[in-house]
């Protein structure tokens, strides 16, 4: 493993305990410029990894709690008029930040959740016919409930597939959790993790990832993972070329993750689940069953 990768893993691990492979997934989000949604139950630690994953980037953060009475403008911004010069102004929203924490983005009305789509897909936002350009890197962190939970109101395909990974941390073994207890109630600076790269080492490294080979067999791999899903029968969304365009892309992340310039079957189906479940429209809960099947019915040549 890359020695500033393993670092950033280790630094992220002092705060989210025994969540290896969530860390290695978050990391490999951002490697291929993509967004993160984190689904879990409250309380779970969804925000202190989004946080973390600003501090050891050393990338500039902001944090919208996303509510049913907020509006797309408290997001992106808005023009306001200033008598003086007798114009407009711009005043941007928290947005145009490298990181935008949007915490229970489910609890927000489709109205304002829509509001992220074009600065997920295209960098940038677009006010009063004025385009205006988000800092680079810039990724969008979201956080949300399980669906059962009151108040809460689905993210739709399009949204959900601006995604590029969906993760879930799930409960902390006994030991983590009784760590967890005996730090409640420190000062902050024992709970945040240090920085270890900065945005240009970054930017530096997303370079590299789609330089990662991508073999024929592993190509016809993915194809048959995706193909597998269209004809099956068993899901009602199947994965469209751009989950296919992910899923190579993840690949090649995790390999430079793991130390190697070139991908693996075990690559592939280490990034799968996060990738593609929820663009098939299955719950964290069925994740790992769906997982199974797929795997049996499309074998590694």
């Amino acid at each position: 493993m890359n020695e500033q990768i393993k670092k950033l893993t280790d630094a992220l691990s002092t705060v989210i305990l025994e969540k290896p492979e969530q860390v290695k997934l978050a990391i490999c989000s951002l490697l291929c410029r993509g967004h993160l949604l984190i689904e879990d139950l409250p309380g779970m630690g969804k925000t202190t990894l989004s946080h973390s994953l600003a501090d050891v980037l050393g990338l500039t953060y902001r944090r919208v709690q996303f509510t049913s009475d907020l509006l797309p403008a408290d997001i992106t911004g808005t023009s306001i008029f200033n008598r003086e010069n007798q114009s407009f102004e711009f005043h941007p929203g928290p947005i145009f930040s490298q990181v935008l924490l949007a915490d229970e983005i489910n609890r927000a009305s489709p109205k304002t959740q829509s509001a992220l789509l074009e600065s997920m897909e295209e960098h940038q936002v677009t006010i009063d016919g004025v385009s205006h350009e988000l800092p680079s890197p810039f990724f969008v962190i979201a956080t949300q409930n399980p669906q059962h939970q009151s108040g809460t109101h689905p993210l739709p395909e399009s949204q959900l597939d601006r995604f590029f990974m969906r993760i879930s941390l799930g409960y902390p073994s006994e030991i983590a959790e009784a760590q967890l207890i005996k730090l409640a109630g420190k000062a902050r600076k024992l709970t945040q993790a240090p920085q270890v790269i900065d945005g240009k080492t970054l930017l530096a490294y997303q370079q590299v990832v789609p330089n990662i080979v991508l073999s024929d067999a592993i190509i016809d791999y993915i194809l048959r993972l995706v193909n597998y899903t269209r004809s099956s029968g068993q899901f009602s969304d199947p994965l469209s070329p751009r989950a296919s365009i992910a899923l190579s892309a993840a690949s090649r992340a995790y390999a430079f993750i793991s130390g190697r310039d070139f991908v693996i079957p075990d690559d592939v189906q280490a990034v799968f689940t996060s990738v593609c479940a929820h663009r098939l429209g299955v719950t964290t809960t069925n994740e790992a069953e769906v997982q199974t099947q797929v795997f049996q019915n499309v074998p590694v040549h």
